[in-house]
Parts: structure tokens; sequence; C-alpha cells
């Protein structure tokens, strides 16, 4: 098929159509992919042990800060999505809001940050699926299959083609999954904090702690380092729900749902995580010993250790839980790298290759399974050298997603300068929110990396001396930046603005 871009008659018209299965999507259906993609129960059996690390008692206001960059910079995407829906999202809006070399580097951040993302996904929902044999079969040694290593990556592979599969299928097909994972997994984590609860109020938990109005006190944190990691790992709970913008193109009322859903998503979001975490420092404390959230022991999954002392005989339901959370993620996280390496190939960023349409389901066909080929790559590399390279660049992640985030907010506020001023609405939404949003995420961009050079940071591998996160964050960013000298060479019209002009 015919990847040039065909310029359509719109407010914005040197955007254009990429042939996407349009009005597939309600608000309703976006903001469950939202959570989807958040993934709140894989997200927070991961985030709730090494943020208490950090923070102790202050989760809440921590998650609570976290909560306030995104929501700001949800503001700005929305603006920017009703003024240019496109499903190239970031490289879309910082192009043509500060031209074709800072809109490539946002395009790369979001697709290098998801493809990490989806062969974490994809290990996390393999070791919940030999952890959930092994405790429907009643044998540990089912559980610990997940440990050998040929057979971890040739099961994360099969995750990995499925989720690529459904996502090839289009968005019907992608959203019809998600009702069904995403009803269950909210489903077990309301009864795993209504069990909490119970067991505190009985008497019967672990380490009874009663809620105190300084647990949503940030200023209450030792350090700024440590409100700093906070932070950072807050952010990446809250990640994900700019998924819906990259629907954009496919959703009904496409100028106003994507924004709506974003928002929606984001306030869902901190309402499940404020509970979940307050039942759970409740029932577990914050001790370093026994199933206390601090200890180190628990914090690699937190569900894993609590679930069978708070749930009793259902424990079972939360590692199910935790298994379709990470596999409805998997699923759902295709939309965004795969829509936005489309839209760079349909505006010639890219090999116009990636720019091609399924003509059977309308979805972008080359881009999902260049996606699921990069994500199973770079699980196979990073697994088969080093598990503590696995892990550290998921922790890195922080700094990508503050990269492209704070890059798209800023963008709001520069492509609406002429109008900021004009009304109050617009000068809150236009340019204060994003403003604000983008500046506290980059700031925390540059304070998480110059952090992370400390080779504590992370599992503790360093390189000469220099902290293994840093490294790999940093790495990932500076590949971003060879590669788009290579497309320069190759692609020529697109950095000369002769494809998609500044607004």
């Amino acid at each position: 098929m015919s990847t040039a871009p065909k310029t359509v008659q719109s407010k914005e018209s040197s955007l254009s159509e990429k042939g996407l299965k349009a009005g597939s999507v309600g608000l309703i259906g976006a903001v469950v992919i939202g959570v989807s993609c958040i993934a709140p129960a894989y997200t927070l059996t991961a985030a709730l042990g090494p943020t208490v690390s950090e923070v102790g008692v202050h989760l809440p206001a921590i998650f609570l800060v976290g909560f306030i960059p995104m929501l700001l910079v949800a503001l700005g995407y929305r603006e920017l999505n009703n003024a240019m829906p496109d499903a190239g999202t970031s490289f879309t809006w910082a192009t043509r809001a500060f031209g074709p070399w800072i809109g490539w580097m946002g395009g790369w951040g979001l697709i290098a940050a998801t493809i990490i993302v989806l062969s974490n996904l994809a290990a996390v929902a393999v070791d919940f699926f030999y952890l959930m044999l092994g405790q429907l079969f009643s044998n540990p040694e089912l559980a610990g299959l997940s440990k050998i290593l040929p057979l971890n990556i040739a099961t994360t592979l099969v995750f990995i083609a499925l989720a690529c599969w459904i996502s090839y299928r289009g968005m019907e097909t992608t959203k019809g999954v998600q009702y069904v994972l995403v009803a269950f997994q909210l489903l077990v984590l309301g009864w795993f904090a209504v069990s909490a609860f119970a067991h505190v109020a009985n008497g019967t938990a672990f380490d009874a702690t009663a809620i105190s109005p300084d647990w949503f006190n940030p200023f209450a944190v030792d350090s700024f380092s440590q409100f700093a990691a906070g932070v950072s790992l807050s952010i990446f709970i809250y990640w994900g729900w700019d998924v819906t913008l990259t629907m954009n193109e496919e959703t009904k009322n496409p100028e106003k749902t994507p924004g709506r859903a974003a928002t929606i998503t984001v306030l869902v979001i901190v309402i499940i995580y404020m509970t979940v975490a307050l039942a759970t420092l409740s029932f577990a404390g914050v001790g370093d010993t026994g199933l206390g959230a601090g200890n180190p022991e628990n914090q690699s999954s937190i569900f894993a250790v609590l679930a069978g002392p708070v749930m009793g005989p259902f424990a079972i339901l939360m590692s199910l839980a935790i298994l379709s959370s990470s596999a409805a993620s998997l699923q759902s996280t295709f939309v965004s790298p795969a829509r936005t390496m489309l839209a760079m190939g349909h505006y010639r960023a890219i090999s116009p290759r990636f720019g091609r349409i399924s003509p059977t389901y309308k979805s972008p066909s080359f881009a999902t399974i260049a996606a699921a080929v990069a994500a199973a790559a770079f699980y196979v590399i990073t697994r088969t050298v080093s598990e503590n390279a696995l892990w550290d660049t998921i922790t890195a992640l922080g700094m990508m997603i503050c990269f492209y985030y704070g890059i798209t907010a800023l963008a709001c506020v520069w492509f609406f300068r002429a109008l900021a001023f004009s009304s109050v609405r617009a000068f809150f939404f236009k340019f204060l929110a994003p403003l604000v949003g983008g500046v506290i995420l980059l700031v925390m961009f540059v304070k998480t990396a110059m952090d992370s050079m400390d080779p504590e940071y992370g599992s503790g591998s360093s390189v000469a001396g220099v902290g293994l996160v840093f490294i790999l964050g940093m790495g990932v960013i500076l590949l971003g930046v060879v590669v788009m000298l290579v497309m320069y060479r190759l692609r020529p019209e697109f950095f000369k603005g002769k494809v998609l002009t500044r607004a």
C-alpha cells in the first residue's frame, strides 16, 4: 500500500490521514485501554516495596506528588490533541512546536521506553504464569520453572507473539480483550484492600498501623534525594495513560475523546493506588522484617508475599490478577510504539515501511511486528547477558519517561504561546499547567540522571565506577541521537521541514 502522506482538509493542514480505522473506540473503551496499559496490579506489586524503602510511611504523599505532574501534563496533552489529533502524539506535536530534531527525539523517547517495558511486562507475565501453575497444582517446583533460562526465554517470546497478534488485529479486538482483563484485576485489588482493612479492624494484621495525616505530608521525607527517588518511582507507576492519545485517529470524536480519556484514566488510577497503598501500609507496616513492606526480600513482588496472609485460600486470585494485568498491559502497550512508528514512517522520519497499514484490520502492520521483534530481541539480549541489566534498564525508564513527557508538555506551551493570555482557560490549560508539569518532569530527569551515576543506585552494578542505571538510561537516549543522524542522511526531506512543518 502507498505510504505517501495524504493531506486532509483540517485546521492543521500539514497533518494527514494514515488509514487507521476511525471511530472504533469510545470514551469508556479508551479509559479501559488506558488503565490496562498502566497495569495497576502489576505496577503496584513491583513498585510498592521499592518506594516504601525510599520514603517509608510517606508513600501516599509521594503517590500524590507524582500524580500532580502527570495530571498537569495530561491537561497539556489534551489541548494539543484538541488542536492536532494525530497518532504520532509526542513526535508529531514536538515537531510542530520545536521542529524535526526535537520532535524526532520525543518520538524516540516514547518508542524506547515502551519497547523496554514490553519486554519487562512479558517477563513478569511469565513469572506469574508459572507461579499460578504452582499454586493451582500445589506444586512449588512448577513455580521454579521460570528460573530455567531457556524455558523462560521461550515462554516470554510466546507471550510477546500472542500480544502482538491481538494488537495486529486492530483496536476492536484489543478493546474486547481489555474489558475482561481490566475488570478482573480491579476486582481482585478491591478484594485485597477490603481484606487488609478487615484484618486491621479484627486485630489479625501483621503490623497494624493506624493511618496518620503525616503519611500525606511530602515535606516530612528525610532528604531531597529520597524524595526525588520516590517521585521518580511514582511517575513510573502512572506512566501509560498517554496511550489514549495515540489512539486519537481511531476514537469517536477524536478532538475530545482522547483528552477526556487521559484525564479520567489518571484520576481513576490515583484512587486505586491510594486505596491499595493505604491498605498495604495499614496491614504490613514499613518494617524491614517478615511481611513488612520495607523488607528487601519482599520488594520484587509485594503481593506475592502478602496475598496469602491477606486473602487466605483466595491468594491464587492475586497471582491471576497480576498475570492478567501484565498480559493486558503487554497487549495494550503495543498501541503506543506501533502508532508512533506508524506516524514517523508516514511522515518519512524513518523508513516508509513503518507507515504501512493492514488492509484487513486497519492497524499498523509493519510497525506492530517491528515493536514485537524489538521487544523480544531486547529481552533475549539483556536477560542472557545479565538479569541486573534487565532490571536496571527498567529503573532507568524514569529518565526516559520524564524526558519525552517533559518535551511534549513544553511543546504545548510553545505551540499555544500566542493564545496563552487570551482567556483564563487558555492561560491555565495551554500555558500554566503544561509549563509546571513539564518543568517538574525535566527537573526530575536531571536529578535522576545525577543520582543514578552512583553505583549504589538500582542493582548496585557499575561500569568504570559509574552506575549501570545511568549508563543504560543515557545510553538509550544517545543511541537515539545516533539513529536520528543516520535518518538525517537517509531521510533529509523530513529534517528539512518539507513533510511535517512547524506551526
